[in-house]
């Protein structure tokens, strides 16, 4: 490869890696920020702090630095341009290593990871052997994942002066950040000014609502194409990068664009697209004009080349927990201002460019000013699973960014009891500390290590690395005979996820159990709680087991109506009560084998007309399964009855009626069996 700007034994050429990048010209400030071992750098977009700072912080360290980064496409591309920059291989100087994904060597220097890998890291390796140095960029965008492992590195420090930690972001509030990295006195912070070039802001607002029940409107992503061709007519300089919420919109995009547009390339980026349609997307076209349709993926951290102009729909897909039906789901929300500066300012990185927002102009002060913390809105079971690894059941006793909403916490932890996860003091149990060890959430390692004795671990690992892709079909049946065939476009990325999850489980020759029922299998045990029973013959809504009234889509397969039992492996939320996106049929014995945990048995009794009744009541969680007459338990029946002797009234205990019962006695002898 001829010189090399790097090697083993010596830094980076950090003249070479920064020529072009404003940041560079603050090597010395961030240098002297460093000396304490804690900093704060915030730098707009385009400036390079993703580039630069981490070689910076290299040569300053004989260790290894890592590179938090939210997204996995982030991370490959911040690694790729870094090693192109220094003239090396991948894993000579920089790598990265995500989720089923690596480049790392002995040699490496500077690692790019997603946040969730470096959580990862720490339940293994609390002292980060080897970590010189974190950078935690991005973090503005306060995911979840992101807040624990900051938490965490933060406690490693107080062991461990000679790490250093450094925070990035080019929309932060950058006093708060200093003073919780800094302790006692604040960490210091250093303002990079803007690149930005000169910004026009257009708006071009729809004339109906951007989203309805059922999610995003087809009107509003035709009236977003025809927007899109409307500023490529007028604004001719440069590629165009368009922003949807999610993959879905991504693809509908696309194929409207192919259809309007001649002479110009359309091409899609999300996270559920294979490394090689990322990259192409990434790549520089030179002089050929083309539309880049993407999700959040593009909103930072990566640099899209060419881009002169940005169609912003201005929404959001982001999960949020339902409280009053207990599901998390992913929600179509407005973005904030903060995401909609952020990308707005990828069409001035190269010159004067053009942002359209497809939004009235004065909804923008009603827009929060920031993104919402993950912690606020999401399902914490898997976070809490991370916690109780770490020593700190509930993250009691952690100085987290933002405290976990306790009004959550215990229903999060009944479902990792459920799973033999934790004792009743939520403290780690040796299952849980198994199940913490799978690159999954704690509910698809339960399915994974569960499910693979009773269907065979390679049709296990297969199912569970379907479950694990961001985008599924409702038929989870036909999406996996796709995937096998290779007709699916994750087929190639499904397949080594379902290599490597089989790799993690012993092995197990596969059972005489069905396709349908091998599915079936594993989602009901991944998701006892969406165990699913229709409401009635031929009906189309479904009770699940956590309480939750669900819809089958109007696009639903044939295979899934009419069915008795369903088991749900996703669902969204809808204004007017939530859907099922995915799911297969289920038998009522492997129901109740599944949801073992949420059998119950109990004999309410009610008071009616002046007489207890009584009624032996079987359920699976929430679904009443079989309900028998019976003569009620006169000593519980009179533990109720003395309760209210005082008063001389009964309470229903089902309705919470009362109702004048004239003394103890004459309720007792009212018993009635039927």
């Amino acid at each position: 490869m001829g010189d090399r700007s790097v090697t083993r034994n010596c830094g980076p050429d950090l003249v070479r890696v920064g020529a072009g990048l404003p940041v560079a010209a603050y090597r010395d400030e961030i240098t002297t920020a460093l000396h304490g071992g804690r900093a704060v750098i915030v730098a707009p977009p385009g400036t390079g702090k993703t580039t630069f700072v981490p070689p910076l912080v290299a040569s300053r360290c004989s260790g290894r630095v890592i590179v938090t980064q939210p997204r996995r496409v982030a991370a490959r591309a911040a690694a790729r341009r870094l090693a192109t920059l220094t003239g090396t291989r991948p894993g000579e100087f920089a790598s990265h290593t995500v989720h089923g994904e690596s480049t790392t060597t002995r040699d490496t220097k500077v690692e790019f990871v997603t946040t969730g890998v470096l959580l990862r890291r720490l339940l293994s390796d609390p002292d980060l052997t080897g970590v010189d140095a974190v950078v935690l960029d991005e973090v503005h965008e306060r995911h979840l994942d992101a807040d624990l492992v900051v938490a965490m590195v933060c406690e490693v420090a107080q062991l461990r002066d000679d790490l250093t930690i450094v925070a990035m972001s080019a929309t932060v509030d950058s006093s708060g950040w200093a003073a919780f990295l800094g302790g006692v006195e604040p960490a210091p912070v250093v303002e990079v000014a803007s690149a930005l070039h000169e910004l026009e802001v257009e708006w071009a607002p729809a004339a109906g609502a951007a989203v309805e029940s059922r999610g995003v409107s087809r009107e509003f992503l035709g009236h977003l194409g025809t927007v899109t061709v409307d500023a490529l007519d007028r604004h001719t300089e440069g590629s165009a990068l368009v922003f949807v919420p999610g993959a879905r919109e991504v693809d509908h995009v696309v194929a409207d664009l192919r259809s309007r547009l001649a002479g110009i390339d359309v091409v899609g980026l999300s996270g559920a697209m294979s490394a090689r349609e990322q990259d192409h997307a990434l790549s520089d076209p030179g002089n050929v004009r083309r539309v880049i349709v993407s999700t959040a993926v593009a909103e930072s951290s990566l640099t899209v080349p060419g881009v002169r102009l940005v169609v912003d729909s201005g929404l959001s897909r982001e999960p949020r927990l339902d409280r009053g039906r207990g599901m998390t789901g992913l929600v179509t929300v407005r973005e904030s201002r903060a995401s909609a500066v952020q990308r707005a300012g990828r069409a001035a990185r190269l010159g004067p460019g053009v942002a359209v927002r497809c939004l009235r102009a004065q909804d923008w002060a009603g827009m929060n000013a920031d993104p919402t913390p993950e912690v606020d809105h999401a399902d914490l079971v898997a976070s809490l699973l991370s916690l109780a690894v770490w020593g700190s059941p509930r993250g009691e006793g952690m100085a987290l960014p933002t405290p976990l909403p306790q009004d959550r916490v215990a229903a999060a932890e009944e479902e990792l009891r459920d799973l033999g996860a934790v004792d009743a003091e939520g403290r780690i149990t040796a299952r849980g500390r198994h199940l913490a060890t799978f690159p999954l959430d704690p509910r698809l390692a339960r399915a994974l290590t569960d499910g693979a004795a009773i269907i065979g671990s390679r049709r296990c690992a297969e199912i569970a690395a379907m479950l694990g892709l961001e985008d599924g079909q409702v038929d989870l049946v036909g999406q996996w005979r796709q995937l096998r065939s290779g007709r699916h476009p994750e087929a190639a990325m499904w397949r080594r996820e379902a290599d490597r999850l089989a790799r993690l489980i012993n092995d197990v020759p596969p059972t005489d159990i069905t396709d349908d029922d091998a599915v079936a299998t594993v989602v009901s045990l991944a998701r006892p709680g969406w165990i699913a029973r229709s409401r009635g013959v031929g009906s189309t809504s479904y009770l699940l087991a956590c309480g939750t009234g669900v819809d089958l889509p109007r696009n639903c397969p044939p295979g899934l109506l009419g069915q008795p039992w369903l088991a749900v492996a996703r669902t969204s939320r809808i204004t007017s009560g939530a859907l099922i996106r995915a799911a297969v049929p289920l038998s009522e014995s492997a129901a109740l084998e599944s949801g073992e945990a949420m059998l119950t048995n109990d004999t309410p009794v009610t008071w009616d007309g002046g007489k207890a009744r009584g009624r032996r009541v079987s359920r699976l969680g929430a679904i009443e399964l079989s309900s028998t007459p019976v003569r009620p338990d006169p000593v519980a029946f009179g533990r109720t009855v003395s309760s209210t002797e005082s008063s001389g009234e009964l309470v229903d205990p089902l309705t919470g009626h009362s109702e004048h019962t004239g003394g103890v006695v004459g309720a007792v002898l009212l018993l009635d069996p039927q």
